[in-house]
C-alpha cells in the first residue's frame, strides 16, 4: 500500500496573498495548451499564432465561467443559493469538467463566428490541446486531497486519512488514474489521430467518445459527491449521467464528419 503525502493546497504564502495550487494547475494548463495548439496551428494555412492566443482567451474564459457555473447547477446548488460569496472561491476547487465544456463550445462558437470558421475547424484545433489541461486540473484535485475513490483493500488503495470515519483508510487515488486516462492516454491518441488530415469534426467527435468513456469508467471507482450520492441502482453517478450523451454525440459527430468526408485543414 502506498501513502497519501498529504500535500500542502497552498504553493506560496506571502500572508497577505497566497497562490494555490490547484490555480498554478490551470495556469500551466493554459501555458502549455497554447503552446501544443500554436505548434499546431502552424501547420495550417490558415492559422497563426496570433489568431491561437485571441481564441485561447476565449477558450479561458469558457473555462473559468462553465466549469464553475456547471459545477453549482450541476452538483451544489443548493450550498452556494446558502452561501453565495462561496461562488468566488474557486481555489478550493468546484469545477466540473462539464460545464467547461459548454463553457468552451460556447466560446468557440463566437470566436468561430469573429474569425469566419466553422465551429468544426475550431473544435478541432482545441481538442487535442484539452487533454493537457485535464492531466493538471486532476493533479490538482490529487494536491487538494479531494475526489477520492471508494474504499478498498486493493493494492491500489491509497492510505489517506478520512475526516468523515476519523481514521486512516485505502482509497482509490482515482484523481490520478482520470489524470492517466484523460490526461495521458487521451492526449497520446488524440495527438496520433491528428497528426494527418482528417474530415472536419472527427478530432473533435474523438475527444467526446474518448474522455466520455474513459470518464464513464472512472467513475465505478470513484466515490460519488456527498450532497448528490448515488442517483440510481446503487451505482449511477452525475459523473456518468452527464458522461454519456458525450459518448452518444461524439461517435455520432465521428460518423457524420466521415459520411460528409470533408478534409479538415488540420494537421
Amino acid at each position: 500500500m502506498w501513502h497519501y503525502p498529504e500535500l500542502d493546497p497552498i504553493a506560496l504564502d506571502l500572508g497577505f496573498f497566497q497562490i494555490h495550487w490547484y490555480g498554478l494547475m490551470y495556469l500551466i494548463a493554459f501555458v502549455l495548451g497554447w503552446g501544443y495548439t500554436v505548434w499546431r496551428a502552424r501547420k495550417m494555412a490558415d492559422w497563426n499564432s496570433e489568431m491561437v492566443g485571441d481564441l485561447l482567451f476565449y477558450i479561458a474564459m469558457g473555462v473559468i465561467l462553465g466549469g464553475r457555473i456547471g459545477y453549482i447547477l450541476f452538483y451544489d446548488l443548493a450550498y452556494y443559493l446558502q452561501h453565495p460569496l462561496a461562488v468566488f472561491q474557486v481555489w478550493q476547487g468546484g469545477m466540473s469538467f462539464h460545464g467547461g465544456l459548454l463553457g468552451v463550445t460556447l466560446a468557440m462558437w463566437l470566436y468561430a463566428r469573429k474569425a469566419g470558421f466553422s465551429i468544426f475547424q475550431v473544435a478541432d484545433l482545441v481538442a487535442p490541446s484539452v487533454p493537457i489541461g485535464l492531466l493538471t486540473g486532476r493533479i490538482g484535485n490529487f494536491i487538494n486531497g479531494e475526489l477520492w475513490g471508494k474504499v478498498t483493500d486493493s493494492p491500489l488503495g491509497m492510505a489517506v486519512y478520512d475526516p468523515a470515519l476519523q481514521q486512516v483508510v485505502h482509497k482509490y487515488p482515482t484523481q490520478l488514474l482520470e489524470a492517466l486516462l484523460e490526461g495521458v492516454v487521451l492526449f497520446v491518441l488524440l495527438a496520433w489521430y491528428a497528426r494527418k488530415p482528417r474530415p472536419a469534426g472527427s478530432v473533435a467527435g474523438l475527444f467526446l467518445l474518448g474522455y466520455g468513456a474513459f470518464r464513464f469508467f472512472v467513475e465505478f471507482y470513484r466515490m460519488p459527491d456527498v450532497q448528490l450520492g448515488y442517483l440510481a441502482w446503487g451505482w449511477l453517478t452525475m459523473g456518468q449521467v452527464l458522461s454519456m450523451p458525450m459518448v452518444a454525440m461524439g461517435l455520432g459527430l465521428m460518423l457524420w464528419a466521415y459520411k460528409r468526408a470533408d478534409s479538415p485543414k488540420s494537421a
